[in-house]
């Protein structure tokens, strides 16, 4: 299917043009009204972490303080040495911060709402190129893309701030878009 605006050839099924973001199809047998898409740039996602690192602390602080208050009882009362006991509630919390971390972007992500808890306060969604929902799949491979963003210095989250599409290099990666809702 070719845009009608621009002219790029589009999967058939897709609701929205890869290239200008023009709306494909109507969902009623009303002619659709062009939808542009606004792509969510580096600031509106920027706010979106800040919002999810701040919940993400407040969950992982009080997990946490759970698991490490029955880790410690249980190896307190094994008798277990101090450099023992740090040594294991160290590597559980890593463990926990890890898996909370992974589960939260992903389970959101790919969930009917689209979007973690800061990008719903922004109102932004997570989309792929078709401005379709995300499997948990393409959202656990956007996920550990980050990954990959994060060890070339952030540069590749602060290319949002500079591709067409406000992509940051783990959205190219999974071929996602973040988008105004």
């Amino acid at each position: 299917m070719f845009c009608p605006k621009c002219g790029t050839e589009n999967e058939t099924s897709s609701q929205f043009c890869s290239s200008c973001g023009f709306q494909l199809k109507g969902s009623s047998s009303v002619t659709p009204q062009p939808t542009i898409i606004i792509y969510a740039g580096f600031w509106r996602r920027f706010v979106a972490t800040l919002i999810d690192g701040i919940i993400l602390t407040i969950g992982g602080a009080v997990i946490g303080a759970i698991i490490g208050g029955i880790i410690g009882f249980v190896l307190g009362a094994l008798e277990t040495d101090m450099d023992t006991i740090q040594v294991v509630a160290g590597v559980t919390g890593y463990i926990i911060g890890t898996v909370l971390n992974w589960l939260y972007f992903t389970l959101l992500e790919s969930s009917s709402k689209q979007a973690t808890l800061g990008k719903m306060a922004i109102g932004i969604i997570v989309t792929d190129l078709n401005g379709s929902r995300i499997s948990f799949g393409k959202a656990n491979g956007r996920y550990w893309g980050k990954i990959v963003s994060t060890i070339i210095l952030l540069i590749g989250f602060i290319m949002a701030g500079f591709t067409q599409k406000k992509q940051a290099l783990h959205d190219i990666m999974a071929r996602t878009l973040v988008v105004k809702k």
